[in-house]
């Protein structure tokens, strides 16, 4: 076989090699091209694993939500350009003062009737939450989507029973359910989604949604998913003739209403050692950490028992009683009471403290989380318990707390405690040992202005 060049002529062999090296080309070429559009979650996932890591490590940099500063003053040098489209108080400090109250923009009227664009391959789907098919691939996003750690070794287990509870209360709404899928695979690759809720901020009572779950594929971010998931989000509330909306994050955003601080206890302090769990101290040896952790081994409260459907009235009176002790806080109909509070195992439990005549005299509720442990060879997994809130109008709280510890631990397996310095917990946070963590949680309102709040006046958990 022959080839003119100016260098003269080729031998077989030669030629025979350069056509294996062209058509090796080729097939390495071809196997991006597709006439059709590919998945690119799958493009990437067939990528060698060095490589993965390589573009995991760069979109960690560049993504929306671990690019976000993490205190105040980081975030007044910090441009959103996102944010700033939003009817949301400003970061600069000329909202800081602000006195008055409502909406930052009049937003009644026309909706946009069509749902915003995304990128080519994609598409949006109303997740049904009935299907057990779609909670499953809804608990894989969120398990292995939604929790950002560096090193990558903890992750959420959310269960379809939990994501159920957190997202299917009274009077919810399926299209409040946003998911991205991938056209060519159908694959959920993002999510976002509302709850209805009936806030009350300051002396106003306000129709607004709860945001829960922003989540996008961490091999997506650079798609720029987020700002369009909560438009769209949006724009499907807003046709409901619902205009505001309460919303929770680590990271500073125009603008915090108000900022608390985490808070954990130990339940099982010789199991978090041994997995390095962050919210144990570093100098702290274990024969000392079982021992200052250390908690009886029954309560003491008398009337102290896990709540009926037959306590919910009495129930929702004591948190009508309590409601307008804070400038933040939610209302809550009996029927939104039984699906929040009433024990749902492994989800949330809630106890009551009934006196001798049978009237109620205190409440707590915490809800339940699970993470999965990865790299570690003994556990593989840990249960957290959230508070939600505590009310009692007879007990001190220190010593129902207390026993409410002991209830996790020993009857419902948990391996630490976690609550938020909001309402009346700072009474009892120190004397119980509960840690405080570095972290910050910040609660938002969108579309409403009114003076900040402190976190002792917010009433107010989301479970999440």
């Amino acid at each position: 076989m022959t080839d003119s060049n100016p260098g003269g002529t080729m031998t077989q062999a030669e030629g025979s090699g350069v056509k294996q090296q062209s058509k090796k080309k080729q097939r390495k070429e071809s196997a991006w091209r597709s006439e059709e559009p590919k998945d690119p979650v799958a493009m990437l996932s067939s990528l060698p694993e060095k490589k993965q890591q390589e573009i995991q490590r760069a979109l960690h940099l560049f993504s929306l939500g671990q690019g976000l500063p993490r205190s105040l003053q980081a975030a007044r040098n910090h441009k959103y350009h996102f944010w700033e489209t939003q009817p949301v108080p400003r970061l600069d400090g000329a909202d800081d003062g602000v006195m008055t109250h409502g909406p930052i923009i009049d937003a009644e009227g026309s909706v946009r009737t069509d749902p915003y664009s995304l990128p080519e391959g994609f598409r949006w789907d109303n997740l049904e939450m009935s299907s057990q098919t779609v909670l499953r691939e809804l608990c894989t996003l969120l398990n292995e989507n939604y929790l950002e750690e560096d090193d990558n070794t903890v992750r959420f287990d959310f269960s379809p029973e939990y994501l159920q509870w957190v997202l299917q209360p009274p009077n919810w709404l399926a299209q409040w359910h946003c998911g991205i899928r991938v056209v060519s695979s159908n694959k959920l690759v993002g999510f976002i989604a509302a709850v209805p809720a009936e806030l009350l901020v300051y002396e106003a009572e306000k129709r607004m949604v709860q945001v829960k779950f922003l989540c996008v594929h961490k091999k997506l971010r650079l798609k720029r998913m987020t700002p369009v998931l909560i438009r769209e989000l949006t724009r499907r509330v807003n046709q409901q003739g619902r205009y505001q909306a309460v919303y929770t994050t680590v990271a500073v955003l125009p603008t915090p209403l108000s900022s608390c601080r985490y808070w954990t206890r130990p339940l099982n302090p010789r199991k978090l050692m041994e997995v390095g769990h962050l919210g144990q101290k570093r100098n702290m040896s274990l024969q000392r950490a079982v021992k200052v952790h250390r908690l009886p081994e029954v309560t003491k409260i008398p009337g102290l028992r896990p709540a009926t459907k037959g306590d919910l009235e009495e129930i929702h009176s004591l948190l009508q009683e309590n409601i307008r002790k804070f400038h933040l806080n939610t209302i809550l109909s009996l029927q939104e009471v039984e699906h929040w509070l009433l024990p749902r195992e492994n989800v949330v439990d809630t106890y009551v403290v009934e006196e001798l005549d049978g009237t109620l005299t205190g409440v707590v509720s915490f809800y339940s989380i699970f993470s999965r442990l990865l790299n570690q060879p003994v556990h593989t997994g840990l249960k957290a318990a959230h508070l939600l809130f505590v009310i009692s109008t007879a007990t001190n709280l220190v010593d129902l707390m207390k026993d409410t510890l002991i209830l996790a631990k020993s009857q419902k397996g948990c391996d630490i405690f976690s609550a938020h310095d909001v309402m009346d917990n700072s009474s009892f946070l120190k004397q119980l040992k509960f840690n405080v963590d570095d972290v910050s949680l910040h609660y938002y309102l969108y579309n409403w202005m009114c003076p900040k709040i402190s976190p002792d006046k917010v009433g107010l958990v989301l479970p999440s």
